[in-house]
């Protein structure tokens, strides 16, 4: 089908119209045949095959030691400097420093922001160092996504100390550490403090992400304020700003906002919607269910002149999926098949998931099936809905195969995943699968959370087990009243690993939230 391009005319005489537009180009979508491929592009194909030259499988060999050779010396090398970083007793000041640079990004791309601090400070102790901004505004974006606004607040004061001058970034960044950890008047004040510094004012940037931090919150009574405060010093929206405010309003369900802010962006001129704009919005409404205003929507970005990516074909087999509506669930991945779509991994993730939601066990096993065979690996997510079904379904012996294969894969697991596995097996009434489970949280680095703990106790409860379910409670409260240092034995809670020590956590209240989520 020949999608159209923009009409720069119709756009902006949209906004009046929308609502009354609505057409068949979903049904026509879905039926439409793809072209074949054109002889020129086989020739084309053909010529770079006879062109290429391909290395004999020896060299492949050779260069392949020697490139994982060179990877498995610098992980080494990276983990040695955070574990110096991590001790008390370190002072060396001579270090590599592409080591100790590539373990400060190693500790800031995973979130492990302990580690990163001390990475950083045994930095800023080398004798080769000089502070940069750049560094510094990593740092803060990371403590911002973990929380820790009290640690980006002395953070900065050290980069003041150090002689720099905070740039733009750095202030947003710090906007965004303040913003995403609920402190949004904090986050105001940073802003009202760039406002005088002559080249350090915010920008649309720095607005987007208060922006976003204000939606994430729930906190839509803001907005009209920060978009009247950036009228005021002249500064326009981004068509990154609009996306921002249309997602949250979509996932807040406040439609009709989130309506009257694609109009005010269509009459804008200056920002046209994107491939961003059509998946927030036609994902809000399917989301909530509202089949035929997602449908109608996908049609108006269609006349747009919009092409849908393969997130939006996502969004749709999930909403699909969702509304129980599964032919058409199919006729969008048979229209994916025809066009040369590619599904991805999350493709088959959510069709997994939905015949999990289902029941359907067969149908959930010829996805996954079809998944590997398309060359797919999957990963934590699919595994976490297999364990789910196949515990829901009493089919103990497939979780145990599926753990096989996990232990012969590279496949990174985490705490969501324990937690489906340890209820398949709670639920099962195997003690002793369920604590070793427990106990491989800690071997793959996986923090327990509140969902884990209740998990177990409501395990232990439900088989009568009110010793060992009394014990892990008095462990979590004592974990609320300092750190604990005592150990489970096998004697107090039978079957129970020694694991448990590395629960932390709020208490009773931890212990309250899992137990109504597990329990419904």
């Amino acid at each position: 089908m020949e999608l159209s391009t923009y009409d720069f005319g119709h756009l902006q005489n949209l906004s009046s119209t929308l609502l009354n537009s609505s057409t068949n180009c979903l049904i026509k979508f879905l039926n439409e045949r793809p072209e074949p491929f054109s002889k020129s592009s086989s020739l084309l194909i053909a010529s770079a095959k006879k062109n290429s030259q391909v290395p004999s499988s020896q060299g492949i060999q050779k260069s392949t030691q020697k490139h994982l050779s060179h990877i498995l010396r610098s992980e080494a090398a990276i983990e040695a400097i955070e574990r110096k970083a991590n001790s008390a007793t370190v002072k060396h000041n001579r270090f590599s420093p592409k080591l100790v640079l590539e373990a400060l990004d190693n500790a800031i791309r995973h979130k492990r922001w302990e580690s990163a601090l001390k990475i950083f400070d045994l930095l800023r102790n080398q004798h080769w160092y000089e502070p940069r901004c750049q560094t510094y505004t990593k740092l803060l974006i990371m403590l911002g996504k973990c929380r820790q606004p009290k640690e980006a607040g002395l953070l900065f004061e050290v980069m003041l100390q150090d002689g720099l001058k905070p740039t733009v970034d750095v202030y947003t960044a710090l906007v965004s550490a303040y913003g995403y950890s609920g402190l949004l008047d904090k986050a105001l004040e940073i802003i009202d403090d760039m406002k005088l510094i002559l080249d350090c004012k915010p920008d649309v940037y720095t607005y987007s992400i208060f922006i976003n931090c204000c939606t994430k919150l729930r906190r839509f009574d803001m907005i009209k304020h920060v978009l009247a405060d950036m009228s005021y010093l002249g500064i326009e929206c981004s068509t990154v700003t609009y996306n921002t405010i249309i997602d949250g309003y979509g996932k807040a369900e406040l439609f009709e906002s989130m309506e009257s802010m694609l109009t005010d962006m269509l009459e804008n001129g200056t920002c046209l919607p994107d491939v961003f704009t059509f998946n927030s919005i036609i994902g809000a409404y399917g989301n909530s269910g509202m089949i035929v205003e997602m449908e109608k929507w996908f049609d108006e970005f269609q006349l747009m002149g919009i092409k849908p990516s393969v997130m939006t074909f996502n969004i749709l087999i999930k909403s699909y999926g969702k509304a129980r509506m599964y032919d058409k669930m199919g006729s969008v991945m048979e229209y994916m098949s025809k066009r040369f779509i590619p599904p991805t991994t999350v493709t088959f993730n959510i069709v997994i998931e939905t015949f999990k939601r289902a029941g359907n066990v067969e149908r959930m096993e010829e996805f996954f099936l079809k998944m590997k065979h398309l060359g797919m690996k999957p990963n934590a997510v699919t595994y976490c809905s297999l364990v789910s079904a196949y515990g829901k379904a009493g089919l103990m012996q497939k979780i145990d195969s599926i753990m096989r294969q996990i232990e012969n894969s590279d496949v990174i697991l985490d705490t969501t995943f324990f937690n489906s596995i340890i209820n398949a097996y709670g639920q099962a009434g195997d003690v002793k699968r369920m604590n070793e489970m427990f106990s491989s949280m800690k071997d793959r680095d996986c923090e327990p959370d509140n969902i884990t703990l209740a998990t177990m106790i409501h395990a232990y409860k439900a088989m009568g087990m009110v010793e060992a379910a009394q014990t892990l409670e008095n462990k979590i409260i004592m974990d609320e009243h300092g750190p604990g240092t005592s150990t489970i034995t096998s004697n107090s809670m039978p079957g129970m690993l020694s694991p448990l020590n590395c629960l932390s956590g709020n208490g009773v209240e931890i212990l309250q939230q899992g137990t109504r989520l597990i329990e419904g």
